[in-house]
């Protein structure tokens, strides 16, 4: 069905919906409607938006992963994701489609006030606390595809931790596109009170169709004065995807947010997490990686505006690219004048295994005062036949060597994964350069 105001309302219809939330809807689509797309970045004239299907019917809500559907659940365990959270797992909220499937969060944590849910129920249990923060780091008007994904979005996670609450062991969510042509779009907000801590992780993947799917996804995370959150996304979406995400976080004093990006699949991904350092001594750390095969364009980076003074950033980013795949670098920096004594330090490294494959750095610095400061630090290059020399000498095959001097490059991402993560990262890697 072509999108137009009657989707927008049937979506909200079918979600049973307060009318504030339906109004905000209309007025997301409306923006929609009026931006045009996106100058900067990769092109995305491949993009139809009238052979996708804007929202796939409510799956009945589960008590526990045995209640869930055999033919879903199959599709999650072959991905590991029951048997990880039976590990270590605090919390885990999967979304098959447009509709969370299954959702599970210790007591020990809902007894300290702990909210773990999806975005759907969330507007319906906890209005008060959606209303004040959904869309305050990141408006419709923001860009094109956070104003689609504010009008259309099924799910997503909401996750709120009270003040002085620190989780030990990570939240996690998984968001799975199994439907050709289906768009998946969510929402998601992060809020950790003051003195608070937490680490959400999320993981996506989609099998290939002969038609092209279309992802969105906008979060935002709000850290309090002093708490501490990490956001560690690592996605693994089929060649004919397209991954258009805006994520944003709202430092306050003394707060850390800290973006860990992982990035294979999906024909073009636009992505450059962002921290707003709005408080002083607040800080804001940007790990990310990339890896681009074949036909794919991975655009990524990331971005920090700095606020307030003694404030400091760093961005960390590789890419890999192989078969004449595309990977870009972008890094955008602003210190304002009212930032004084701020710091930032930016690096990007790419590494290209053939010829035909392609590695851009596109850095912007802005700086507002004399008492701040921004390092930077940028190479690209190919592997050295030299230490693929050495590595054949001692009994690897040129493949196999080719793959370990590529892990290696990617340890510092590596070292930033939980173990198990860390063994599917390899496994996803060797798939996507072999």
């Amino acid at each position: 069905m072509r999108l137009g105001e009657e989707v927008v309302r049937r979506i909200s219809e079918a979600k049973k919906e307060p009318e504030w939330m339906l109004r905000r809807r209309l007025d997301a689509f409306a923006q929609f409607s009026a931006m045009p797309m996106p100058k900067s970045g990769p092109p995305l004239s491949g993009l139809d938006f009238d052979s996708v299907e804007w929202y796939s019917g409510p799956s009945e809500k589960k008590k526990s992963w045995d209640d869930v559907d055999p033919r879903i659940r199959e599709k999650f365990e072959k991905l590991g994701v029951p048997e990880a959270e039976r590990k270590f797992l605090a919390g885990l909220e999967a979304q098959l489609e447009s509709e969370a499937v299954y959702g599970n969060l210790k007591k020990e944590w809902e007894e300290k006030g702990v909210i773990f849910t999806n975005m759907d129920e969330a507007v319906k249990k906890h209005p008060d606390l959606v209303e004040k923060y959904l869309g305050k780091a990141i408006p419709p008007s923001d860009n094109k595809f956070a104003a689609l994904t504010d009008a259309v979005f099924s799910g997503g996670s909401f996750l709120y931790v009270p003040r002085g609450v620190k989780l030990e062991a990570p939240l996690h969510a998984f968001f799975m596109i199994s439907t050709e042509g289906l768009g998946q779009f969510e929402r998601t907000v992060i809020i950790a009170e003051e003195g608070s801590s937490v680490h959400y992780l999320e993981g996506c993947s989609a099998p290939m169709f002969p038609r092209t799917n279309l992802h969105t996804g906008v979060v935002e995370i709000f850290a309090g004065k002093n708490a501490h959150v990490r956001y560690t996304t690592l996605q693994n979406w089929s060649h004919n995807v397209y991954n258009l995400v805006t994520q944003r976080g709202i430092a306050e004093e003394g707060a850390t947010i800290e973006w860990i990006d992982g990035n294979m699949g999906s024909i073009i991904t636009q992505k450059y997490p962002c921290v707003i350092l709005k408080g002083e001594d607040s800080r804001a750390n940007i790990v990310s990686i990339s890896v681009a095969s074949g036909k794919q364009n991975q655009d990524s980076g990331g971005r920090a505006i700095h606020l307030a003074p003694n404030t400091s950033s760093s961005i960390l980013s590789k890419s890999v690219s192989s078969k004449g795949g595309i990977a870009t670098f972008r890094a955008s920096i602003d210190i304002r004048p009212e930032a004084k004594n701020s710091n930032s330090f930016v690096k990007c490294q790419g590494l290209m295994l053939d010829s035909e494959s392609k590695n851009n750095s596109i850095p912007r610095f802005m700086v507002g005062n004399g008492d701040s400061s921004i390092s930077h630090e940028a190479s690209a290059g190919r592997i050295s036949e030299k230490k693929l020399f050495y590595l054949m000498s001692r009994g690897l095959g040129r493949k196999e060597a080719e793959e370990l001097l590529v892990v290696g490059f990617l340890d510092f991402f590596l070292k930033e994964l939980p173990f198990e993560y860390a063994i599917e990262f390899n496994r996803l890697l060797q798939m996507e350069i072999g």
